[in-house]
């Protein structure tokens, strides 16, 4: 992979040079411990959230240090981490700043859409000097990302609202990963509002209303079937169907969203069919 300068630069606009010497890297988000992992970088992750849990078995050894925005400092400094990785939305700006008291290298991102991901590859794989199996990430994304265009071409677009939370219940704005990537095969959130990322919804009849398909997700709540029947219970829906969504699927970044696209190639005809 040739070098570019630009892939370097992360979210915030903090340029990175390629590691000299051994790297030990501490992860506080889910998806992106499993892209180091994925670009065989496993053996320098020597810390992680309770949340990062992929790749199954091959992270068990690696340290716990809490929760994405409660990590603890002290577990963090007796790991001698020369890199932390955050992301903007997982992971907030007071924890950044004081990692950045005792980690030499903070690395932040903020994939806003599937098209993020290859230059999130070329981020990590090029601080971290993993150029081949960056672009090796990067080819198969292409080329799942060509299918799913191909078929999204032929599928109408759908109005939906997407739940991520009950009591209360919480929604995703348009300027989120989750709804550009369901808008990228034709399905557009209702709910927005541009001022908040991921609004509460004290009374969702209006976005019900709004809604061809309700999708309730996998994670951060985990919803399950009779989740959806106390929704219909308690508000109209109209005809609006009603159904699970495997949320690491299309809410991870990362190596994930290439296995995520090739879900949606399954999942999206299937759902259109019962609207």
């Amino acid at each position: 992979m040739s070098v570019d300068t630009e892939a370097f630069i992360d979210a915030v606009g903090t340029p990175h040079t390629p590691v000299a010497g051994e790297a030990r890297i501490l992860s506080l988000v889910p998806s992106i411990t499993e892209l180091l992992f994925d670009l065989g970088l496993g053996a320098s992750v020597v810390g992680r959230t309770g949340y990062c849990v992929y790749p199954q078995g091959a992270v068990d050894s690696v340290p716990q240090v809490g929760g994405t925005k409660t990590a603890d400092l002290d577990k963090i400094r007796a790991l001698a981490a020369t890199h932390v990785v955050l992301n903007v939305d997982e992971n907030t700006r007071a924890l950044a700043d004081a990692l950045a008291e005792i980690v030499p290298h903070v690395v932040v991102t903020h994939p806003m859409g599937l098209e993020d991901n290859p230059r999130l590859y070329r981020l990590l794989g090029g601080v971290f000097r993993r150029g081949p199996q960056a672009q090796a990430l990067c080819d198969r994304f292409d080329r799942a990302f060509a299918r799913l265009c191909r078929l999204a071409e032929y599928w109408p677009r759908r109005r939906v609202l997407y739940l991520i939370w009950r009591n209360p219940y919480m929604t995703v704005s348009r300027d989120t990963y989750i709804s550009r990537t369901l808008a990228r095969v034709g399905w557009d959130t209702v709910a927005h509002d541009s001022r908040v990322r991921y609004p509460t919804l004290e009374d969702p009849a209006p976005a019900l209303e709004q809604a061809d398909l309700v999708l309730l997700s996998s994670e951060p709540f985990p919803f399950k079937p009779k989740h959806i029947d106390e929704l219909r219970r308690s508000y109209p829906m109209g005809e609006a169907p009603a159904t699970i969504i495997d949320a690491e699927m299309v809410s991870w970044y990362g190596s994930r969203a290439i296995p995520g696209m090739d879900y949606l190639s399954g999942y999206v005809p299937e759902v259109n069919s019962g609207v």
